[in-house]
């Protein structure tokens, strides 16, 4: 007989925790608690019998896991459990593990309970790779069932409140999470390796800055002050460019109170970097150099599928933004002189915009949103921004009216974005100004980090800057199509 996994209604589901329950007591009763165990001596995984199998084939070894299978055969049973790597058999017999470990086997075990297992591995007529049990015992008694295993976790709300579960029942999930992890720690390596200091600034920010995201607001009661959750790690690493680190970064949360969708959660993982003496043309190699190096070392090559599409991370296109609206929408913004002019060709072509925002560099940013975005499908820098849109960055010298900034684009998601940082303490202030201004009008306590301009006013180098999402990049190494899937516990409502 092979036990099935559990139970289709909510009423089965009761009735299966209640008998878990009784089982139990009965086990504390009879003096066998496992929630006693302290430790168990894991001397080997699944992975590692699999693959080392001809050396320790009739070897001793102790596993624990998951117990996820049972099938009872009489006298003798076979089981799998599951440890991090993956499913192991383990073949458990009466006259090999005792009569009364087997009978609790039989009786009050249940799918989901933690076991441990010390026994010799071998090959089963079929082929499978199996601990033979020698020793037995319950480590953990689950008193819930898990989802029936063929179906698992279907309700995708369900998936991402209860990922435990999920964790428990998908290996693929699970490999997902293990290469978020991967890519995290090759990120590292090649900062690291580049000369790169790993810096940790404030999350908790006295003022509300006048970026365009919306902050989310605490109150410190022991200062009796309004704090604010961080948007971004820029100026504080800044400050350290000024301070004499020449190359710094931070790998960190961050919060922003606005919506959800498939590419936003209102927490997530962002790197800054930030080097002295480089420009936006110098960040734009790292990013490809960096990217060459994550790809490579997460997925082994620098061509991969996301969503049936294949990208090349291998080659890169650089176009201005003037440059790819005029190759999406055929309107060359080079050929527009005026505001005026912007905004007739606007009208003409359906592209709206806020009042507030009619120049023509609004408009063409708005234009790029419209036309190009969405067809930016492999990996593409787009470069030289409106000075309107690019607070933090500095002016071309060839052309006031841009800015050094570029964003990369894949699968028409922005996935980074980067400056020529400005240095210019009077020029930023003036901007900073007026970017806190217009928030406060729409009702916001917005100011200027007067001590970041204090940083700059002590001199900061000509310095490069970058941040990029390192969820959005997870997606795309892990084929997954949602940012909720390679958060490990993403934001959710919370249930009634």
């Amino acid at each position: 007989m092979e036990e099935k996994n559990l139970p289709a209604t909510e009423e089965e589901l009761h009735e299966q925790a209640r008998i878990r329950r009784e089982k139990l007591e009965k086990l504390i009763s009879e003096g066998n608690n496992p929630y006693e165990k302290t430790t168990y001596n894991v001397t080997s995984r699944s992975s590692l019998i699999k693959e080392n199998f001809e050396a320790l084939e009739g070897k001793e070894v102790s596993v624990a896991g998951r117990l996820m299978s049972r099938r009872v055969m009489g006298k003798a049973s076979f089981s799998h459990i599951s440890d991090r790597d993956g499913l192991l058999q383990v073949y458990i017999t009466r006259q090999d593990v005792g009569e009364d470990v087997y009978a609790a086997y039989k009786k009050d075990y249940d799918i989901g309970d933690i076991v441990g297992v010390k026994g010799f591995v071998f090959k089963t007529q079929t082929g499978e790779i199996t601990v033979h049990a020698t020793h037995l015992e319950m480590l953990s008694k689950a008193l819930l069932p898990l989802p029936e295993k063929y179906n698992g976790l279907q309700n995708m709300d369900m998936k991402y409140r209860l990922r435990h579960v999920d964790l428990i029942m998908n290996q693929d999930v699970r490999e997902t999470f293990f290469k978020r992890a991967k890519i995290i720690k090759a990120i590292r390596d090649f900062l690291d390796g580049k000369g790169f200091l790993e810096a940790d600034t404030p999350i908790l920010l006295p003022l509300e800055i006048g970026a365009d995201a919306r902050p989310f607001k605490t109150h410190h009661n022991a200062l009796d002050l309004d704090m604010y959750l961080r948007i971004e790690t820029e100026l504080y690493l800044k400050r350290l460019i000024v301070g004499g680190f020449e190359k710094v970064y931070e790998m960190g949360r961050i919060f922003r109170n606005e919506g959800m969708d498939a590419k936003h959660n209102p927490e997530f993982t962002s790197v800054e970097i930030y080097q002295a003496y480089a420009d936006y043309h110098d960040v734009m190699d790292f990013v490809e150099e960096l990217h060459r190096h994550v790809v490579q070392e997460a997925c082994g090559t620098l061509q991969i599928s996301y969503q049936g599409v294949e990208l090349d991370f291998s080659k890169w296109e650089r176009l201005t933004m003037v440059e790819a609206v005029k190759k999406y929408s055929g309107v060359d913004f080079d050929a527009i002189h005026s505001d005026e002019e912007a905004q007739k060709i606007a009208a003409e072509k359906g592209v709206e915009f806020e009042k507030d925002k009619n120049t023509k560099g609004h408009i063409l940013a708005e234009f790029f949103d419209a036309f190009v975005e969405d067809k930016l499908i492999q990996p593409t820098f787009i470069y030289d921004y409106p000075v309107e849109i690019s607070p933090l960055a500095k002016r071309k010298p060839s052309d006031p009216t841009m800015t050094e900034r570029f964003e990369y684009f894949m699968m028409g998601m922005e996935m980074g974005n980067a400056f020529s940082e400005l240095n210019d303490p009077i020029d930023q202030k003036k901007r900073m100004e007026a970017q806190a201004a217009k928030k406060r009008a729409q009702g916001t306590n917005a100011q200027v980090d007067e001590d970041f301009i204090d940083a700059l006013e002590h001199g900061m180098p000509p310095t490069g800057g970058l941040g990029l999402g390192v969820d959005r990049l997870v997606m795309l190494l892990t084929d997954s199509p949602t940012i909720r899937d390679v958060l490990l516990f993403p934001t959710m409502k919370p249930k009634k």
